[in-house]
């Protein structure tokens, strides 16, 4: 069965999680209001222009989850998932994953976002596999480290690789969407790159190589191709 690989962030959701996550906290009263929101949107801004230190950012935003008990935790995720995610699911999103679901595909999310936040929203999307970054773990609480290779830019490459290799599955026939310059590694490896919803950068990237540029913003019922 081919894969469908989606990332997530401002493709299948119309906005990005880990920086609404940030927000979240920052509302909840578990970081620094000011400092950590104005070191939230730094670090937003630089994912837009491909500048981003992912090891930076993560030591910034895997503090909370080390520094929060694990119970509260767990609460805050079920709010913020029921608050801000599943309004932010791109109109035209289900009825692209149902598409490849009938066309017999292997659904799989690959994100730079990390796990404990992406989990529930695979869940929420019906989608049975997923790749993240990975938070590390010590007797059961986070330690605001990092287990692995980030699944950010090459390193969705190297994941995605390794994921191949661990269950079996082939790049044959494989589909990306992808909404950001940042994913063109993966997108320039796999037969059937999709540019949804693009940034600039890759929009006209797309452009110049004949790749499909879809919208998921504009309505229920189909992925609109420009």
């Amino acid at each position: 069965m081919p894969l469908a690989i989606f990332d997530l962030d401002n493709t299948l959701l119309a906005g990005d999680s880990d920086y609404l996550w940030g927000q979240f906290l920052v509302r909840e009263g578990v970081v620094d209001g000011a400092r950590y929101e104005a070191e939230n949107q730094r670090f937003y801004e630089e994912y837009r222009a491909g500048t981003l230190d992912i090891m930076e950012f993560l030591a910034f935003s895997l503090r909370p989850l080390a520094e929060t008990d694990p119970a509260r935790l767990e609460a805050l995720r079920r709010r913020f998932i029921e608050e801000g995610i599943r309004p932010m699911v791109a109109p035209a999103a289900p009825a692209l994953l149902a598409q490849h679901r009938e066309q017999g595909d292997t659904l799989l999310i690959i994100t730079a976002t990390n796990r404990f936040v992406t989990e529930p929203i695979a869940e929420l999307l019906g989608v049975p596999h997923l790749l993240a970054t990975e938070p590390e773990m010590v007797d059961g609480r986070y330690t605001g480290g990092v287990a692995g290779t980030p699944c950010f830019q090459e390193g969705k490459v190297k994941r995605l690789q390794e994921w191949l290799e661990h269950t079996g599955h082939t790049l044959d026939g494989a589909s990306f969407y992808s909404d950001s310059h940042n994913d063109l590694p993966l997108l320039e490896t796999v037969p059937r790159p999709v540019a949804v919803d693009p940034d600039e950068p890759l929009y006209h990237h797309a452009v110049r190589h004949g790749w499909p540029v879809i919208s998921l913003r504009e309505g229920p019922d189909v992925a609109r191709e420009h």
